[in-house]
């Protein structure tokens, strides 16, 4: 094929077992479980392995998954003073990145990338995997805190992974509702297709790059605005509005300058993104659990999704997951900047899971182009010129 198609769009990039989404009814499934299910029912201990091993585990299974979770959460102390040596005011992600690439080296393996499904290489992919998944959201945690001059907060293994996040990143008990919205938010955001992050890790992965530099080339794209980066744009943009009274006039200018909104619209979803549908049902449960005390953000968000159903709806564009996540990110104390490094904690799930299944028949990625440059030339001398 010579047709050149803007963004890779509707080209398959691979065969994939792990999720599927149909953008017309706004379906989502890991594994073939709906992803609402999953939010309502599961944990995100449970949906990573899911993802990791393709069936939902037995209770002994998902026992023995978390407690090697729970036993990996610490990090070196060498990774703690790399990070404390990287500039405050640098944003999140880059530490993030920074700081996985760096674990490539304090925890390195002779073992290789090339023993296909013999039970030694799926060992090694289990364990390396669970190492990755629990120190994700450790490195995100301690950043907050070393960033404003503080040690940071060792991890508790009595906790849950979405507790003890919490814990870690806001040095309190975590309160039991916010907790359980994180979970939930935690598992919407593990695992959505070929999305660019993915298919970073996926080329990555490709090559048999150490799987920390394979996380961190995933990261790196994830970092963008148009992809992880869309939440705190969102936050931003409900900041400037200010109040639900403010909407109409600011959209109509907006779409008049021709202007994106952000969290409005999915390349792959003509209808509402069933994820928006679930954030915006956990941000009730919350206004209901505060009675009421909520920022007002959320009546912002809601006068802004209607205004924008009449304007934009006709046009196949809703709201996606980034519009209602970061109202519920900053509930729970975790400032704007550090939103994408939340998306990255839930979305190392998946990400792993790819690129256990691309080891599984690799080739690496080699994709062609259509030249649009000059003929061959002579050389011309540099005194000729």
């Amino acid at each position: 094929m010579n047709e050149y198609l803007p963004g890779l769009e509707g080209v398959p990039a691979t065969n994939s077992n792990i999720s599927f989404l149909d953008g017309q009814t706004g379906i989502l499934t890991y594994r073939g479980y709906r992803i609402e299910d999953l939010a309502a029912q599961s944990s995100f201990e449970e949906a990573a392995l899911l993802l990791l091993d393709g069936r939902l585990p037995t209770v002994e299974e998902l026992h023995e998954f978390d407690d090697q979770l729970r036993r990996n959460r610490r990090v070196k102390f060498k990774v703690r003073e790399i990070m404390k040596h990287l500039p405050a005011t640098g944003h999140p992600m880059e530490m993030l990145q920074t700081a996985m690439a760096s674990l490539g080296m304090f925890y390195p393996s002779d073992e290789h990338l090339t023993v296909g499904d013999r039970s030694q290489g799926l060992d090694y992919v289990h364990n390396v995997s669970v190492k990755i998944l629990a120190r994700m959201a450790t490195l995100v945690a301690m950043w907050e805190h070393i960033r404003s001059g503080y040690d940071p907060i060792p991890p508790r293994q009595d906790l849950t992974y979405a507790e003890n996040f919490l814990y870690m990143f806001n040095g309190q008990e975590p309160d039991p509702c916010l907790a359980r919205i994180m979970d939930a938010c935690l598992i919407m955001h593990a695992e959505h297709t070929i999305n660019a992050s993915t298919f970073a890790a996926l080329v990555a992965g490709s090559t048999l790059a150490s799987p920390y530099l394979v996380i961190a080339a995933a990261i790196g794209t994830l970092a963008g605005p148009l992809h992880g980066g869309a939440n705190q744009k969102v936050v931003e943009m409900l900041q400037e509005i200010g109040r639900p009274e403010n909407v109409r006039g600011w959209l109509d200018k907006k779409l008049a300058d021709k202007e994106k909104i952000w969290g409005m619209g999915h390349r792959e979803y003509k209808v509402k993104d069933p994820r928006a549908i679930m954030m915006q049902k956990l941000m009730e449960r919350l206004v209901e659990y505060r009675g009421g005390r909520i920022s007002p953000m959320f009546e912002t968000a809601l006068a802004l999704e209607e205004a924008c159903d009449e304007r934009l709806g006709p046009k196949g564009v809703y709201a996606n997951v980034d519009f209602y996540s970061g109202i519920l990110y900053t509930e729970m104390g975790i400032p704007a900047d550090q939103f994408t490094s939340v998306f990255a904690v839930a979305r190392c799930a998946g990400w792993l899971a790819h690129w256990r299944e691309q080891l599984k028949d690799n080739r690496i990625f080699r994709p062609t182009q259509v030249y649009t440059g000059e003929d061959v030339q002579d050389y011309v001398p540099i005194e000729q010129r």
